[in-house]
C-alpha cells in the first residue's frame, strides 16, 4: 500500500526544500514532473492534515498539491484509485477509494473539501488507517500508497503507529506543508526517507520524486532516456528558539530585613531561526529535445514538452526548421547598393550597414542565384569598389564587404545618384553577344541628409531605367521619399536594430521591379473592418479612410476578381457596401468616402460577428471557392470581445489581418490575428502609408493559397455543404436550390444542385438564381 501525507506550507520566496543543481538541471526537473504519469494496478489513500497549526490557507494549498499530484496518476478502475482522510483531531473520511473513477471526477471532489481544524493528532488517524484499512480498496491485492501531507507537528507519538503500517507492506511517503518538522516526517515515511520525504511547495518536483520512487517497483518504466539521478539536496524548516540577549542590574532582596543588593539577571528573547537538514534527492531527468543543438547558425532552440521544440531563426535564415540559410532571390536582377559612408553616419552606422550588406547576402545569394550583385560607396567622391556580378557566391562577396573601409567625408548624396546613372552598371556580359537586360536596381543606405539636391539627380536616374530603393532612419524619410519617387519604395527602420529585421521587407521590395503591383489578377473576397469610435477620433479616421481608398488600387474591382465590401464599428457595425454592391473601382471610391465617422465606443467583436454572419456569405455575394480576407484598422481599442469571432472566422476559412496603430496591448491584439505573421504595429496614422504595399502583399500571397469550397459554408438555411469532385452540393432540409435559399412549397420535394468551384450568383429580374463559372486568371 502507498499512503501520502500532505503538509500545509506558507509559500515563501526561500523555499523548505532546495535542489543543489544548476537552473537547467531544475528545470528539466519540473519539465518530467509535468509529464510523469504512473500507470498500473495501485491503490492510493491521501491523508490530509486539517489542523489549526496549518490553517485554511495552507489547507487550500495542499488541496491544490493534492490535486497536482493527480495528474501523474493514470486514474481509472482497473489502474490508480484515489480516495482521501483528512485528520485534526479526529480523521474524517472526504470519500472512499471507489467513489470517483477518473481523473477529473477525483480532482473536483479535492477542490470541495471543506477545511475542519482541530489539533493536530496524527498517530490517531495512522490507527484509524490500521483498524479500517484503505476504505474501497482492493484488500491489498495491489500495492496500497499512502500520501501524507502535513507540517509534522503531531501532539501525539506517532512513532508505533507509523511503523505498524509500514509493517502491513504500506509505502508511505511524507509531504511537508508550511514549516514542515522534517523530523516527524521522517519518521512517518517509509524507508529510505530520502526517496519518501517531500515538500509540497513544488509540486512538479514532488511529482517527479514520487514517480522516480515508484518506477521500476510499482509504475511503468519511465521514457527512453530517461534516468533518476541523485542530486544534494537541502530541507529546512523555521524554529522559534529562546537566546540570551545580555544582562541587566536587578535588585535582590537579602536575609537581613531592610536589606538589598545591586546583581547582574539575564535576558532572554524568542526569534526564529532557519533550520537546515542536509540530504539527498532522487528525481527523474529526461533528455530535452535542445539538448542536441539542433538550431543552426545562431538560432534559438525553445522546448516544447520532452520531444518536441521549435527555432527562434534570425532574420535571413529559417529555409527549414532548422534555420538553414532562406532560399535566395526568385528574381534576376542587377542590383548595386550606395553605402553612405560620409561623417554623418560615423563610423559606427558604417560597420552596422556593412553587417547589414553581410546578413542580406547570407540570406539571399546562393550558389544558382540569377542576381548580381554590387556595392558602391560615398562621401564627397563616388567609388565602385566591388562591381555588379564580380561576385557569385557569398563567401567571396563577403570578404570584399569586410575590406571596405570608412572615409568619413561628406554626404554628397545627388552627385553619387548622378554617378551610379552613368557608370554603376558597366558590368561585362559573359559573351559579348549576349545583351545583359536585367532589372537595375539601386538600394540607398543612408541615415545622413544629402549636402547638395537630390530631385534632379533621382529623376535622372529613373528616368534611366533604374529602380531606386531607400533605406534609413526615420530622420531622413522625406528625403528617401524624394529620391525614390514612391514613399512606398522607402524602407525605414525605429532602431538600429530594426535595421536587421527589414531585410525580408527589402527582398520584397527587390522583386516587386519587374512585377505589378497588388493582386490584379487574383480572385478575391476582401473585407475591411475600420474602427470609427472615439478612441481613434475624427482626424485619425480620415487616415483610415484614405488607407482604404489608395488600397483599392491595388486590386482589379469585378465579380469575376475582386470583391471589397466596407464595414465602419463603433458599439456596433455598419455595413457601408457589400461585397457585392460595387463592381468598379470608380464606384467604390465613391463609396469609400461616405463611410460615416460613428464616434462611441469599440466594439471590434461585435464587427468580427456582424462579418462572418451577414458580409461573408453567399446571399452578400461572398463567391464559394474564392479565398476571403478581413482587414481590421483599429487603435487597438475595444479588441478584448474580438478573439474568440476572430478565431471563428478562421476556423471557416477566412483569414484575419490586424493593422494596429500606435500602443496597444501585443497579447490581445495577438489572440485575435491568430499569428505575428498576420499582424502589424505601426507607431503613428502618417506612417500607415508607408506599410501598405506590405500589407497588400501578404494579403494578395493568401489569395494565392488553396481553397475549401465549403469554408465558409455556402449553404443558407441550415444548409449542409458536401464536397464533390471538382465543385461541392447543398443538402437541404425544407429548402430547395443551389443554396437552399428557397423554401419548398406543400408537394415538392427538396433537390440539391451540384457546383463548381469559382461558381457565380446573380439574380434576375424574375427572382431566379442563374449560376455561371467564373474565369480563373492567371498572372502574366
Amino acid at each position: 500500500s502507498i499512503c501520502i501525507f500532505l503538509l500545509p506550507q506558507v509559500l515563501l520566496v526561500l523555499g523548505m526544500q532546495k535542489i543543489h543543481a544548476d537552473q537547467e538541471m531544475i528545470g528539466k526537473i519540473s519539465a518530467a514532473g509535468q509529464l510523469m504519469q504512473c500507470s498500473a494496478s495501485l491503490d492510493v489513500l491521501f491523508l490530509l492534515d486539517g489542523s489549526y497549526s496549518i490553517g485554511k490557507g495552507s489547507f487550500e494549498r495542499s488541496k491544490h498539491f493534492a490535486g497536482k499530484l493527480c495528474d501523474a496518476l493514470d486514474i481509472r478502475p482497473d489502474r490508480v484509485r484515489v480516495g482521501m482522510i483528512q485528520f485534526s483531531s479526529t480523521p474524517h473520511l472526504e470519500f472512499p477509494l471507489d467513489s470517483y473513477l477518473t481523473k477529473q471526477e477525483v480532482k473536483e471532489r479535492i477542490k470541495r473539501t471543506v477545511f475542519r481544524g482541530g489539533s493536530t493528532e496524527t498517530g490517531r488517524a495512522l490507527k484509524y488507517i490500521l483498524h479500517k484499512g484503505f476504505p474501497g480498496g482492493r484488500n491489498s491485492s495491489v500495492p496500497e500508497v499512502l500520501i501524507i501531507i502535513s507540517d509534522g507537528k503531531s501532539q501525539g507519538s506517532t512513532a508505533v503507529p507509523a511503523m505498524q503500517v509500514k509493517e502491513r507492506h504500506i509505502t508511505v511517503f511524507a509531504v511537508g506543508i508550511k514549516f514542515p518538522r522534517w523530523e516527524e516526517l521522517q519518521v512517518l515515511a517509509s524507508e529510505s526517507t530520502d526517496q519518501h520525504v517531500f515538500f509540497a511547495g513544488d509540486a512538479d518536483d514532488a511529482a517527479n520524486g514520487l514517480y522516480s520512487t515508484l518506477t521500476g517497483s510499482v509504475c511503468s518504466a519511465s521514457a527512453p532516456g530517461c534516468k533518476v539521478e541523485s542530486h544534494p539536496c537541502e530541507r529546512r524548516t523555521l524554529e522559534t528558539v529562546k537566546e540570551l540577549a545580555g544582562n541587566y542590574v536587578c535588585w535582590k532582596g537579602l536575609k537581613q530585613p531592610n536589606a538589598v543588593r545591586a546583581s547582574l539577571c539575564p535576558f532572554y528573547r524568542w526569534k526564529r531561526v532557519l533550520i537546515k537538514h542536509p540530504s539527498r534527492c532522487f528525481r527523474t531527468v529526461c533528455p530535452e529535445p535542445c539538448d542536441s543543438q539542433p538550431c543552426q547558425n545562431g538560432g534559438t532552440c525553445v522546448p516544447e514538452g520532452l520531444d518536441k521544440y521549435h527555432c527562434l531563426c534570425p532574420v535571413g535564415y529559417g529555409g527549414d526548421i532548422h534555420c538553414a540559410p532562406k532560399l535566395s532571390l526568385e528574381c534576376g536582377v542587377d542590383l548595386l547598393f550606395l553605402m553612405d559612408s560620409s561623417a554623418g553616419v560615423t563610423l559606427e552606422g558604417f560597420l552596422r550597414y556593412k553587417a547589414f550588406l553581410k546578413r542580406f547576402l547570407q540570406a539571399v545569394m546562393g550558389r544558382d542565384s540569377p542576381m548580381n550583385v554590387g556595392v558602391a560607396q560615398y562621401d564627397n567622391n563616388i567609388r565602385i569598389p566591388i562591381e555588379v556580378g564580380q561576385h557569385k557566391d557569398a563567401f567571396s562577396f563577403m570578404k570584399s564587404i569586410d575590406a571596405l573601409n570608412f572615409s568619413g567625408g561628406g554626404t554628397l548624396t545627388g552627385r553619387a545618384l548622378w554617378y551610379v546613372a552613368q557608370h554603376g552598371f558597366r558590368s561585362t556580359p559573359v559573351f559579348a553577344d549576349v545583351q545583359d537586360d536585367l532589372p537595375r536596381v539601386v538600394v540607398l543606405l543612408t541615415d545622413s541628409r544629402s549636402q547638395d539636391p537630390v530631385a534632379e539627380a533621382a529623376k535622372y536616374a529613373r528616368d534611366r531605367g533604374l529602380f531606386l530603393i531607400g533605406v534609413g532612419s526615420s530622420f531622413v524619410r522625406a528625403e528617401l521619399a524624394e529620391v525614390t519617387g514612391n514613399p512606398k519604395q522607402t524602407i525605414v527602420y525605429s532602431d538600429p536594430q530594426d535595421l536587421f529585421n527589414r531585410i525580408p521587407e527589402l527582398q520584397r521590395r527587390i522583386c516587386s521591379v519587374d512585377s505589378p503591383e497588388g493582386c490584379q489578377a487574383q480572385s478575391l473576397d476582401l473585407a475591411f473592418a475600420v474602427d470609427a469610435s472615439a478612441g481613434v477620433g475624427l482626424e485619425d479616421f480620415l487616415w483610415l479612410k484614405d488607407f482604404v481608398r489608395s488600397s483599392h488600387l491595388h486590386f482589379s474591382i469585378n465579380r469575376d476578381v475582386t470583391q471589397i465590401a466596407l464595414v465602419v464599428y463603433g458599439s456596433q457595425p455598419h455595413t457601408v457596401f457589400a461585397l457585392d454592391t460595387h463592381t468598379s473601382n470608380s464606384a467604390l471610391l465613391q463609396a469609400i468616402d461616405q463611410a460615416p465617422f460613428l464616434g462611441d465606443s469599440a466594439s471590434a467583436g461585435s464587427a468580427l460577428l456582424h462579418i462572418y454572419g451577414d458580409v461573408m456569405t453567399v446571399q452578400k455575394g461572398a463567391r464559394p471557392g474564392v479565398n476571403k480576407v478581413v482587414v481590421v484598422l483599429t487603435n487597438g481599442g475595444g479588441m478584448e470581445d474580438a478573439a474568440t469571432p476572430a478565431q471563428q472566422l478562421r476556423d471557416n476559412g477566412i483569414l484575419v489581418f490586424v493593422v494596429v496603430i500606435g500602443d496597444a496591448q501585443r497579447d490581445t491584439l495577438l489572440r485575435v490575428a491568430g499569428s505575428p505573421s498576420y499582424l502589424v504595429h505601426i507607431s503613428s496614422y502618417e506612417d500607415l502609408q508607408y506599410y501598405q504595399d506590405l500589407i497588400i502583399e501578404r494579403i494578395c500571397e493568401e489569395a494565392k493559397s488553396p481553397v475549401n469550397l465549403c469554408k465558409p459554408n455556402p449553404c443558407m438555411n441550415q444548409g449542409v455543404c458536401i464536397l464533390r469532385p471538382g465543385g461541392y452540393r447543398c443538402e437541404c432540409h425544407g429548402w430547395e436550390g443551389p443554396h437552399c435559399e428557397s423554401r419548398v412549397l406543400r408537394g415538392d420535394s427538396p433537390r440539391s444542385a451540384v457546383l463548381p468551384p469559382h461558381s457565380h450568383v446573380q439574380r434576375s429580374s424574375t427572382g431566379l438564381w442563374h449560376f455561371s463559372r467564373a474565369p480563373r486568371h492567371t498572372k502574366k
